[in-house]
């Protein structure tokens, strides 16, 4: 199917010309939800308030699934579901709304406009789509004043009248439409008119709002009073604008923020050199000619360049002096700035200070109110921002789906559509930043018979070297440096450290660890970097850099020596032993290591430092740091069981096995074995789990060590439930009791009581189960072991309900799901929550069983517990049933 999706006007698929019907007006407003993001993933429940804004049906979420199969299989798309949401990529030149916007940028202003056919999306109804609607509207009325600007400019005012005698009728308050409209109505020879209008401007404004007209109408007002033959016909201003970027893509939201008149710093985000400064600040610059009849001043001011300083203003001074056709240049900087700003007093000229260096450079440039200046440059400038008024635009690297396109606009849409999975392997080792795009590009350009592969396989192997177009400016290396080499010699060792670091982003409390430096000076170190957008704070506390930043920073990677490691393992350490003081541990030692109040502070901590942990502990395997790998992967197993991550669990002890292997401990393997025997078991793959269990019972034999052969005896019991053996996982719960009492480990022991009790509970001897789980009860209350009391208020619960015992078993669900709560332990939570909806659906509340389930649902869905989310499901679609979840 080749499909085109119309936006601008009523919505419609056509499939090769033909028109395609896709269904009622909710089933297109799914579709429209998806199209607009351009490929970003939408949230299930934000697209609910797309479609339905607080009118959802009682079955939205069933309702929606089913929009969605509907239009995968009517129009054969590709529409992906993650936990982000739900996502759908069309090629740009696919949709007129995105056709609109391409042609804005390049300027093809009649063009662009020549695809609207009506309102935008009409008949798509909700408060979302009305805003959408009306921001559309908002972005058809900017390309027609733009439009509008450039026919004033080249001289079409008598075609423009009739369409801006239309609009400045429909927006009587807008100055900008008024002022086209006067002009227009002037160079025609209809001075009276245009005084006319201004005067019904003049009064509306003051009726209705209570305002007078802005200074630049007041000024036109004038000047068409006075007979200023300026307006008629403006000699040519300086014209020094470079060419625009031919291959722009993308920006919207930049482009949008430039808009307004003044100073307007654009700076960068998530990169250095090479995001695209220049590039935006020329395309916007281009756009937009038509306001700046007087002309454009421009000057590199190589604020970064290796082979020569920053340009000094007072250089840069007598160059716009003389463009600007002064003849007697004043000597100093005060008298050339003065005589600046009374040349540009009054004249509308954009002024572009390209690649500045600080705010001191750029300050004696800035002339009067009347001009426009953009300043690009490598560092934030926050002077000019805090003093000077400057807005600050800040650019981060493009969208996966603007980065495609780029490529399309660059080789080819055939070229690009021959190699579709290529194309994203060239876009994502790029990782949206512009010159790597362009190096690539220009490579590929010149050697047209080269398959793309080429260049991906290259870029897989040695990225830097594949960005490397031989040329200055065209070599990513060189241009990294240059941002390196301006910084003080304690932030150049700090982006050396930090190319150590293997993970995606990293904390403060990390880094300073790994400087060995106080947090608050690290934070100052880092804030330099930040400046020149080396890295980037992407939420408060945790840094990242871009990838090919990261990799530059790692060719000059400095040695940490084990600083960062032992930070993670030690605090790790610290963190498990908050949520279980009960369970010993070596000491690891580091003096940047954190202490933690309470169990939701260490699972807080856990959840931000999570990917770094299995990327230290990965790292830790490779360099021999053994002690460090068996530290993290030991550490993690009651967050993973906490969080339902499993899979991750199987990795970390992985990991910890091999590490203990290679320091000949049995006991941490023996350890390891346990663990990953539960986990294989979990995930189906029963016979390798037993196979680690009875590893691990061989270890333990050895050992002597009765609390660790307790612990292996407990895995197997739940294994053996888990594959549905209960007898067996009696017999195995009374063994592990058996081992802790003889340890002496009362914790264990009150654990094993619970557990010997479910296991009676299961075979139906609820007099024994109960026994044994009051037991647990007061055991745990002298302990204050607050997880096991939860898990014993579980089985207490579920024997209650089998009593007979309606009350209790809910109000033992709810204590349990209180503790589960107060612990964190949102795995178990969704368990209790599923077993409290089997108990209140026994007892006819359904409405509140329905509840319970959903919440559990939710839990089940975002821990991957794909067989437990079934049986809810399924038990929601018949209101009643009862599934007991596998318990750990």
């Amino acid at each position: 199917m080749i499909l085109e999706f119309g936006l601008l006007g009523a919505v419609e698929v056509r499939d090769s010309g033909a028109s395609v019907d896709v269904g009622h007006v909710r089933q297109q407003s799914v579709l429209v939800a998806l199209l607009v993001e351009e490929g970003r993933p939408v949230p299930v429940d934000r697209l609910l308030d797309r479609v339905w804004g607080e009118r959802a049906p009682l079955r939205a979420r069933e309702t929606l699934y089913g929009y969605v199969s509907k239009l995968r299989k009517l129009l054969e798309l590709d529409i992906e579901r993650s936990p982000a949401g739900y996502r759908l990529t069309v090629a740009p030149d696919q949709v007129d709304l995105f056709r609109f916007r391409a042609l804005v940028r390049q300027g093809a202003l009649d063009e662009a406009l020549g695809l609207w056919r009506g309102q935008a999306v009409e008949g798509l109804e909700s408060p979302w789509f009305d805003a959408l609607r009306e921001s559309l509207h908002a972005e058809r009325l900017a390309a027609e004043l733009d439009r509008n600007d450039v026919a004033l400019a080249d001289g079409r005012h008598a075609a423009l009248l009739p369409s801006l005698r239309l609009l400045a009728a429909d927006r009587r308050h807008d100055e900008r439409v008024a002022a086209q409209l006067m002009l227009a109505l002037h160079r025609s020879g209809n001075d009276a008119e245009a005084l006319r209008h201004y005067e019904t401007v003049r009064r509306e404004l003051a009726d209705e709002l209570g305002a007078d007209p802005s200074k630049p109408l007041q000024d036109l007002h004038q000047r068409i009073l006075a007979g200023d033959s300026a307006l008629s016909h403006v000699e040519p201003g300086p014209r020094q604008l470079p060419a625009p970027p031919p291959w722009f893509t993308g920006r919207e939201q930049e482009l949008a923020a430039l808009a307004p008149p003044g100073t307007a710093v654009i700076t960068a985000i998530g990169g250095t050199g090479g995001i695209g400064k220049t590039a935006l600040a020329l395309h916007w610059a281009h756009l937009h000619l038509g306001d700046f009849p007087d002309g454009q001043l421009y000057v590199n001011l190589r604020g970064f360049d290796p082979s020569a300083g920053p340009t000094p203003p007072e250089a840069v001074l007598r160059e716009f002096l003389e463009a600007l056709g002064e003849e007697a240049i004043p000597a100093g900087l005060d008298a050339r700035a003065a005589r600046y700003r009374g040349l540009m007093a009054g004249r509308r000229i954009l002024v572009v200070l390209d690649n500045a260096r600080s705010t001191e450079q750029v300050v004696p440039l800035l002339p009067g109110p009347d001009a426009t200046v953009l300043v690009t440059s490598r560092l934030k400038l926050a002077g000019l921002v805090a003093a000077h008024g400057a807005r600050s635009v800040s650019l981060d690297v493009l969208h996966h789906a603007d980065a495609r396109a780029f490529l399309e606009v660059r080789l080819g849409a055939e070229r690009v559509a021959a190699g579709p999975g290529v194309v994203a392997d060239l876009v994502s080792w790029c990782d949206g930043l512009p010159l790597a795009l362009s190096i690539v590009a220009a490579r590929a350009a010149m050697e047209p018979d080269f398959p793309l592969a080429v260049f991906a396989q290259e870029l897989r192997e040695q990225p830097l070297d594949a960005l490397d177009a031989g040329e200055i400016g065209t070599n990513l290396r060189s241009v990294f440096s240059w941002s390196v080499a301006a910084l003080s010699a304690e932030a150049a060792r700090a982006f050396g450290l930090l190319g150590t670091v293997g993970t995606a982003d990293v904390s403060l409390p990390a880094v300073a660890a790994l400087l060995d430096r106080p947090a608050a000076r690290t934070r100052m170190v880092l804030r330099e970097l930040e400046n020149a957008h080396l890295l980037q704070q992407h939420v408060p506390g945790r840094y990242r850099m871009h990838d090919l930043v990261g990799l530059y920073a790692a060719d000059l990677a400095a040695d940490a020596g084990s600083r960062l490691a032992d930070f993670y393992a030690a605090t790790a350490r610290a963190a498990a032993l908050t949520l279980e003081p009960h369970k010993p541990l070596p000491a690891h030692e580091s003096g940047h290591a954190l202490s933690f109040l309470d169990n939701a502070a260490a699972m807080a901590w856990f959840d931000a430092e999570h990917g770094c942990l299995m990327a230290e502990q990965r790292q830790a395997l490779a360099c021999g740091a053994f002690g460090v790998a068996w530290m993290i992967g030991r550490t993690l197993n009651n967050y993973h069981v906490r969080r339902g991550r499993t899979l991750d669990d199987v990795e970390v002890w992985l990991g910890a096995l091999r590490a203990a292997e290679a320091l000949g401990d049995e006991t941490k393997q023996a350890n390891a074995h346990f663990c990953l025997g539960t986990d294989y078991v979990e995930l189906g793959q029963s016979s390798l789990g037993h196979q680690h269990f009875e590893r691990s019972l061989e270890l333990f034999a050895r050992s002597g060590d009765h609390a660790a052969h307790g612990s292996a005896h407990r895995a197997m019991a739940w294994a053996a439930e888990f594959e549905g053996d209960l007898e067996k996982a009696l017999e195995h719960s009374l063994r592990a009791l058996e081992m802790f009492r003889a340890a002496g480990t009362e914790i264990r022991e009150a654990e094993s009581l619970n557990e010997v009790g479910w296991r009676y509970a299961c075979l139906g001897r609820y007099a024994e189960a109960r026994t044994y789980c009051e037991d647990a009860m007061l055991l745990n209350e002298k302990l204050g072991h607050t997880e096991g009391a939860a898990a014993t208020l579980d089985s207490l619960a579920h024997i209650a309900s089998h009593d007979g015992r309606h009350d209790d078993a809910v109000a033992h669900y709810r204590e349990a799901l209180a503790l589960y709560r107060e612990v964190d332990n949102s795995a178990e939570e969704a368990t209790v929550l599923d077993h409290l909806g089997d108990v209140l659906a026994a007892a006819g509340n359904d409405a509140e069983a329905r509840e319970q389930w959903t919440r559990a649902l939710e839990l089940y869905e975002r821990q991957g517990r794909a067989s437990e989310a079934a049986a809810v499901v399924a038990k929601l679609g018949s209101a009643g049933g009862r599934s007991r979840s596998a318990r750990r």
